[in-house]
């Protein structure tokens, strides 16, 4: 698309319902992949706390469906993270085609620099 070009706004809301729907597939499908892994993800996290605890104390659930629900939450919330770089690709995706040429030519700079500073600031 042209830059002097104009949409209306059901065409605009039908490209960023594509973007959105990337953007969960996209974490829907590394979640499948790392669901297997689920409590090997929450041992790997959960070590440093164990370890710190007192001898003879463990981790304890306070709710029924917690011992089940937080490897799986924990899984996707690391489903998230590893996304990230596709989730902004997506975004500057829906962004680009409204900016000038020579704001575009930013694009891999700012994708490569936003993903790099997500993972310095987990």
């Amino acid at each position: 698309m042209a830059v002097n070009d104009t949409q209306p706004l059901i065409s605009h809301l039908i490209e960023l319902r594509k973007r959105l729907l990337n953007c969960l597939i996209t974490v829907l499908i590394v979640f499948a992949a790392l669901a297997y892994f689920s409590n090997d993800i929450y041992r790997l996290v959960a070590a440093p706390l164990i370890d710190k605890l007192p001898v003879g104390s463990q981790m304890s659930a306070t709710d029924v469906a917690s011992t089940f629900f937080t490897p799986i939450k924990l899984t996707m919330m690391v489903s998230v993270f590893i996304s990230i770089p596709v989730i902004l690709y997506q975004i500057w995706a829906f962004i680009a085609p409204a900016l000038y040429k020579h704001e575009r030519r930013l694009m891999l700079p700012l994708l490569v620099s936003s993903s790099f500073l997500f993972y310095l600031g987990m």
